[in-house]
């Protein structure tokens, strides 16, 4: 059961980068100007595993401008 909510989060923030094209490079970049060290191989495995907190998604759907997500159609 877990699997799906852990797909669901990562695609969410899969489709956010996307929408923004935002690389994982870009936004360690982004990230590290509020703080945050993450290199973009850790935030790779971090989304393709879909097991991240909230405060990291939160992050950075802040950090590429991203004011509000779609949970369904």
């Amino acid at each position: 059961m877990n699997q799906n909510w852990e797909s669901k989060v990562k695609g969410l923030l899969k489709a956010e980068l996307k929408r923004r094209e935002v690389t994982y490079l870009q936004l360690a970049e982004k990230l590290a100007d509020i703080g945050i060290s993450e290199s973009p191989e850790n935030i790779a495995n971090k989304i393709s595993r879909g097991k991240f907190s909230a405060v990291f998604m939160i992050q950075c759907l802040e950090v590429i401008g991203c004011q509000t997500i779609r949970l369904g159609e």
